[in-house]
């Protein structure tokens, strides 16, 4: 090796990490929230915090610390043939809204954990992908959704007519459900049969939660995972921050762009 070479090594290997706190603060933050997020959004809780660093930088000191985000069962399929009415679709896959309360999502997940199966029913807000209201049951009966549309009822305010979009399962076709809609203001809309893109924000909804939840933990009982699964929907709700809210969490950016209105 030339001389020039080996003092250059030493040199370096002597130098103070410039990196060291913004290291330890990733790591905290790495840890905070399970392993769940990743070089772009511990870039933007950086950039929360008032620590401008590129995103590159970051992904580079996460590889280094060995540290990288961790992340896909059976999509449960409640459609049965037709057994009612079938909405148009309402949405044709703009899932943008401009205003809390103006289009929502549903559909319904199946949950397979130590020989039990648990049916979980939300409620998205498209606005700022909040879950404003769900249920869970152990089999996928009709209060399964009646139970989560009462919570809807009472989260909308005066005024509001939101569009409900959802597939076209067996719940969403019965005439209690549409009856129930109609008698609040609400305008159903489903997606066409078999386009699962019509509702990809539920899917991808389904797809967050199962990664960062369910397949990363262990969990005694179904009783356990229901614990949790509350536990993270406030998360989810409160904490977990997205590029597209400008860094914020569903329930900040909501409160912060009723101040500025």
């Amino acid at each position: 090796m030339p001389r020039s070479t080996y003092y250059y090594w030493v040199k370096q290997m002597n130098r103070p990490d410039k990196y060291k706190e913004i290291k330890e603060l990733i790591a905290e933050i790495y840890h905070e929230h399970k392993g769940r997020y990743g070089y772009r959004r511990i870039t933007l809780v950086l950039r929360n915090k008032g620590i401008r660093i590129n995103h590159k930088t970051v992904r580079s000191l996460m590889g280094k610390l060995g540290l990288k985000s961790l992340v896909r069962l059976k999509k449960y399929k409640s459609y049965r043939g037709q057994a009612g009415r079938i909405a148009s679709d309402k949405i044709q896959r703009d899932f943008y809204a401009s205003k809390p309360h103006e289009k929502l999502a549903t559909d319904v997940t199946e949950i397979h954990l130590h020989g039990e199966k648990l049916y979980f029913s939300p409620v998205i807000d498209l606005y700022n992908g909040e879950v404003i209201a769900y249920n869970m049951e152990h089999r996928p009966v009709y209060s399964l959704v009646s139970k989560m549309l009462d919570q809807v009822f009472e989260r909308l305010n005066e005024g509001d007519s939101p569009i409900l979009h959802s597939d076209q399962g067996w719940h969403y076709q019965m005439k209690q459900y549409q009856h129930a809609l109609k008698k609040n203001g609400i305008t159903q809309s489903m997606s066409r049969k078999g386009n699962c893109l019509d509702n990809a924000a539920m899917e991808s909804f389904f797809g967050v939660m199962k990664s960062e939840l369910l397949y990363l933990n262990e969990f005694e009982s179904m009783e356990h995972f229901k614990h949790e699964l509350e536990d993270y929907i406030h998360y989810y709700n409160h904490k977990r921050i997205k590029a597209k809210l400008k860094g914020m969490s569903p329930v900040q950016y909501r409160a912060h762009t009723s101040k500025a209105a």
